[in-house]
This record gives C-alpha cells, structure tokens and sequence, in this order.
C-alpha cells in the first residue's frame, strides 16, 4: 500500500561498522491542534459527491485552517467547508474550467508552505452486492458462534457502534430498543436526525447486523444489543463526498463510539481519510471496513489503512465469497453472503456484500468489549485476531480467520498474567548471545505537546554472521514520554499495528528481542508527551 504522509526528514544514522538504520515517512499530521469542532463555511452544500472541490490538508503550526486555505487559493475558488481537527479545508472550483486550469491550481496551491497536500473531494460509495429480497432463516449467528455466545452476553448498551452509511431507520421495530438516546448527526443535511433517505436500505440493514434486537419477538437477531449511533453520510443511492465521511468519523471519536463500521469503500488512497481513521484510532476506536465487492485483488480505503480492520465476506460453508475483494491487508473474514436484517419502512429483506461482512465483525467486538470491558483498542483488534477460526483460505483471503462471537466471549483475553496482551509479555531469554556486536544511532527532534504527537520512523537491517539478540534504545527529552514501537517484518509499524512496542516508560523505553536471523526491522519513535531532542541506539548481537 503506498505510504501516506509527506517525506520525513529523518537524518542520517551515524555507525561504527556500515550504514544499518535508513529514514522511512514519518506521519505528517503531528500536532492536531484546536477544538474538536466541524464547521461549515457555506451552509446548505448539496448532499452526495463533489466532483468540483479539492481538498487541502493545512499544515499543523498553521493557526487558522480557513485563513491559511483562503490565502493559498486563487480568486475564482472558495474555502466551503473547514474542519479544524482533522486540519483539512474544501475549496470548490469552478466547475466550467479547464482540467489544466485545475492541475495548475493544485501546483500553485501546494506552493504554499501552510498547505501539505491537495487532493479531489473523493466519492466513496456503499459496498453492497443485491441479492435476493425474501426473508428466510439466518445462517450468519450460528455459523460464527453467537448462541453460545449470547449466553454470556447479549451485548452492553453502553457499548457504542457507530454506523456511517446512509441512516438508520432509528424507529424501526428491530432497532429503536438498541438505538444510542442521542440517534446520531446527519452530514449530509447538516443536523441532527439521521434518518434514510426513500430507498436508502443499507445503512438499516448494516445496523441490524451489528445491533438488532435480539431475542425480542421482532424480525431478526442482530449479532449484539449494544447501542448504535447513526450517521448518515451517504444518500440515497449509497454514494457520499470524502468530506463527509471523514467528518462523520472525526464525529464518531469525539462522541466516544467503541467501534465504528465502515461499509463504504473508494480505490485508492486519501490522506484526508487517513488522518480521520488516524485520529479515531488514537482517541481508542475500534475501525472495521469493507474490502470492496469487485472481486479484485485489490483492497479499497478506508479498509486498505493500517488503523482500520479490513474485511472479507465468506459464504455460508465458510468459501471466500465470489464477490469479495481481497488482499495483503484483510485481517478477518466474516460471513456477507445473503444475510438477513432490517430494512426500512419496517421491513427485513437479504443482501450480500463485504458490506454486510463488515458490521457483522463490529458486533463480534461489541460482544467482545461487552463481556471484557477492560480491553484497550489495540488489545480489542488483537483479541479478535487471536479468536479468529482458520477456515483453510488463504491469508490475502482470511487474514487471521473468520471471526468467531463464542470464542471472543469465552476466552480470557488477559491471560494468567492480567498484563493484557503481547505488548507487556516478557522478552525472551537472550543469555547465551555471543560477542559479535554491531551498533547504529540516530537523532532527532519531536514534538508530543499536540493531540496527535509527532513520529518519526526508520527500518533495520540484521549485519551480524549469525544473529542472536537486539537491543533498542530510547533516550528522550528529560520531561516528556517518548515510546517505542517495532515490527520484525520491515513493514511501517504505528501505534495501533506493531509487533513489539516500549510505551508510557517516560523518555527512556527500551526492547530487547531474541532474534531467529531472519527478521527486518521498522521502528516508530513516537512524542506522546513533552517536546526535545532524542537519540535512538540499537546494539545487534550475533555468537
């Protein structure tokens, strides 16, 4: 997946035997500052795609996000809607010019040292494959575990899903006991009753799936009873603006959701989505998204970033279904063929998509966070990893497995230990290491006094004849808490996808790792608090 971010400008690493740690893109949204707030330049903007807006992320020691954009920007075009926490501003073009014209408003605007990237107001649409619309009997509960699940927990109201689709018909028979008393925010209309639009079914039947009255006498069991916020940011034919997602998601944080379910997709990447997920998953939500419904090899966005869940759809014997999309980056699969909930005007009917695989994994982890309430976000996504069931697809198919509701219930996530999950567990033993050695360091600069922190990452290379151990040094500012987070395989570690991570041991964190010779290091340095300067050590040794 390509990265997202600008290019980090990481120094180089001094060494005592040959050049081993090498600068990789650091996030470029460090310091999200100002209130969390969504405002709207230009009130009644036309609900649904906006082929004729560019959006500008405005760079964080910028003060005023209208300001800075209003002033990079030509006469002709207009700053219609800011968000300051996300730091993004939408300028509307006019619609009668030049492609040309447009290429050459994006050079000139990204001239400006405020502006850290342009890019189209993306439409993003719904993920759903039609099927059959006749009732019948639900195969999806048992096929993954939810009776005996149920008999733990149904699910805890104050467990929260938000759903940003098109509505949810929040008085629907099945639905209005689970609904969240504060119903949700409509960013298409710009208030507070997100309710579908005619013929807008999607976004009821996604939330039916996650949350629909269970054992209640009406239509279907939803997989939990936990609450739902509704937020309405796609119309009525399922498609919506790049703008009104990320804000729905920016929402959706700040309204404290547990878990928020994403059955949209668009091809390709988007740092204004980026920095929405980014900024959701630091304030501790959980993100599932769908793969994409073509088929393809190719995962869509938001379900392709690395702090979202991705999903793929299995039939009802467990088979990838035909539809799915799939990819190095799904991490579960779930069941998305022909699965009955709620549709609107009351009614129930069946539909198949990653779409509806998706809400189906948001229930699984309310029922999870229901019945282990202690469970942070990071260790939520690895609860539901280790659960998963290995149904014999391949990996770019399943990721971990097909989500199972019974054994992220039933199973101790915490362990003999209570320390919560890998990041904590004791290193193994590297006592009998040799005397072969070989150092690298590198310096910096970070600042972690802004909500989000600023990052910088690097990646490691084993030099040693035979490997046997690693240490990774942190030394940070006095006042501050710099962490650590590692990945063994090379890829782009962050703070909510690693394998190894040293965090909130103030400036000094440090790991040291057995290694079997074969791994590849990427390393996050990461301001969670204070600012200053830091040195990061590593010592490899080898027998």
């Amino acid at each position: 997946m390509t990265p997202n971010g600008p290019p980090d400008d990481t120094a180089e690493p001094t060494y005592d035997r040959r050049s081993i740690l090498s600068g990789t893109g650091a996030i470029g949204l460090a310091g999200l500052l100002g209130s969390s707030t969504v405002t709207s330049a230009t009130p009644g903007r036309d609900p649904g795609p906006r082929t004729d807006e560019i959006l500008l992320g405005i760079s964080a020691g910028a003060d005023d996000v209208a300001a800075e954009a209003r002033s990079a920007i030509p006469g002709d075009a207009e700053v219609v809607h800011t968000n300051e926490t996300i730091r993004y501003a939408v300028v509307e073009f006019p619609s009668a010019a030049p492609d040309r014209a447009r290429e050459q408003f994006i050079d000139a605007v990204t001239a400006s040292p405020a502006v850290e990237y342009a890019e189209p107001n993306a439409t993003l649409q719904s993920l759903l494959e039609p099927n059959d619309p006749y009732y019948g009997y639900q195969y999806a509960p048992e096929l993954i575990g939810c009776e005996r699940a149920w008999e733990t927990t149904r699910g805890d109201e104050d467990v929260v899903i938000a759903v940003v689709d098109q509505g949810i018909q929040y008085d629907h028979p099945a639905l209005e006991e689970t609904m969240d008393e504060r119903i949700g925010r409509d960013f298409l209309n710009g208030d507070d009753d997100p309710y579908p639009g005619r013929g807008g079914d999607h976004g009821t039947h996604v939330g039916g799936i996650a949350a629909g009255g269970t054992d209640d006498g009406t239509g279907h069991a939803g997989i939990s009873d936990c609450s739902l916020l509704s937020l309405r940011a796609l119309d009525a034919d399922g498609v919506g603006s790049l703008s009104d997602i990320a804000d729905a998601i920016q929402w959706a944080a700040d309204a404290d959701a547990d878990v928020v379910t994403l059955s949209l997709g668009v091809d390709g990447s988007y740092r204004t989505l980026t920095a929405a997920c980014e900024y959701a998953a630091d304030r501790g939500v959980l993100l599932v998204a769908a793969a994409g419904n073509d088929g393809s090899d190719r995962v869509y966005s938001p379900a392709a970033e690395d702090s979202v869940v991705a999903v793929a759809a299995v039939d009802d014997d467990d088979s990838i279904a035909s539809f799915s999309n799939t990819g190095p980056e799904i991490e579960l699969a779930a069941p998305g063929s022909r699965i009955v909930s709620s549709t609107t005007g009351g009614d129930y009917g069946r539909m198949s998509g990653t779409s509806m695989a998706t809400p189906v994994v948001a229930g699984v982890a309310g029922l999870a966070l229901s019945a282990h309430p202690d469970l942070s976000r990071s260790q939520l996504r690895d609860h539901l990893r280790e659960t998963a069931v290995d149904v014999g697809l391949a990996d770019d198919q399943q990721g971990y497995g097909r989500v199972d509701a019974a054994a992220a219930v039933e199973t101790d996530p915490f362990g003999d230990d209570g320390d919560g999950g890998s990041e904590d567990e004791p290193e193994s033993d590297t006592g009998n290491c040799g005397d072969e050695t070989v150092t690298a360091s590198a310096s910096g600069s970070l600042d972690g006094s802004g909500w989000w922190g600023e990052s910088k990452r690097y990646g490691y290379s084993l030099r040693t004849d035979d490997p046997c151990s690693i240490t990774i040094d942190l030394e940070g500012p006095a006042r501050g808490d710099f962490d650590l987070y590692v990945t063994t395989d090379g890829s782009r570690p962050t703070r909510w996808s690693h394998d190894e991570a040293a965090a909130g041991a103030g400036t000094s964190p440090s790991l040291t790792l057995a290694l079997e010779g074969d791994e590849s290091f990427g390393i996050q340095v990461h301001a969670d608090s204070g600012s200053g300067a830091y040195t990061l050590q590593v010592e490899e040794r080898g027998r």
